[in-house]
């Protein structure tokens, strides 16, 4: 049985800076994000997310729960604990100001294909 989701992908810029991008990738890599902020991303409906990078884009696939409402959940994030410390540390990295919030970041993508079953 195929659990029902949300996907979501949105983009962003980083700063063109090849040791900034370096430093991003390893403040990304396996167990290196702070705890609070993944727990605090489960617990606005976010079930998996993955980042992509080619040059200075980034490009994420959010994974939700089917009911997930983005501009809620986006508003709830924002409230977590650690989160706009979160959100002000990675900003040295990306094209946005340290006040920004992850939705404020994250351009939502529209999708203009997927392939016929």
């Amino acid at each position: 049985m195929q659990t029902e989701i949300k996907r979501y992908c949105k983009t962003l810029s980083l700063k063109d800076d090849p040791q900034l991008i370096e430093d991003y990738k390893k403040v990304h890599a396996p167990g290196a994000a702070w705890p609070e902020i993944t727990q605090g991303m489960r617990e606005v409906g976010i079930i998996d997310m993955e980042i992509y990078i080619l040059g200075t884009r980034l490009f994420m696939i959010m994974d939700t729960v089917p009911d997930f409402d983005h501009d809620r959940a986006m508003d709830q994030l924002a409230g977590k604990p650690r989160q706009s410390e979160w959100e002000a540390y990675v900003s040295r990295f990306q094209q946005t100001s340290a006040e920004a919030t992850a939705d404020e970041k994250w351009q939502l993508m529209e999708r203009i294909y997927k392939m016929d079953k």
